[in-house]
């Protein structure tokens, strides 16, 4: 599976959920189709491709739990609101995105990378070797620009895993 982040305007907000809340999954499919289709490079996207799942666990309790660990780690990947049952995709609100920009200043390379090398879980894909940590630490400093990038813009965050 592979992770997306996307800041979203407040208009975008809404729509995803109001669709969401109505339960309607098309419409919120073709809502977010449409958020990736039309996103301009501005910095308000990341693509973690598989990291996503190496970066949860080394900020959670090493599992893929979104309620793992302790809040506002917890919410950088997979916590929050989610909004389809049949795949990834969680919402979370300006004030919670911000609070996951402040959190991840505070993770240094030595922390991930203990954290990092204490996953034990067998569902783990990663190969759990240095160039499986320098993949997954590169990817959280793009997650912790991006996170910066949103909270300075009053953003509301939406994660993706297809």
């Amino acid at each position: 599976m592979l992770g997306v982040h996307f800041a979203i305007t407040p208009e975008q907000e809404r729509s995803l959920l109001a669709a969401a809340d109505d339960g309607d999954s098309d419409a919120v499919d073709e809502l977010i189709e449409e958020i990736e289709e039309s996103w301009a490079e501005d910095g308000l996207k990341v693509d973690t491709d598989k990291a996503w799942d190496a970066i949860h666990r080394c900020l959670t309790d090493g599992t893929l739990e979104p309620d793992g660990g302790e809040y506002p780690f917890s919410h950088a990947v997979l916590g929050g609101r989610r909004l389809h049952d049949e795949y990834v995709l969680v919402y979370l609100t300006v004030d919670e995105a911000r609070d996951v920009a402040a959190a991840l200043q505070s993770v240094d390379r030595r922390q991930l990378r203990q954290r990092f090398d204490a996953i034990d879980d067998p569902d783990y894909r990663g190969a759990l070797d240095d160039a499986d940590f320098d993949y997954t630490w590169d990817n959280l400093v793009e997650v912790r620009a991006f996170y910066q990038r949103a909270a300075a813009a009053g953003l509301a965050v939406v994660f993706t895993a297809t």
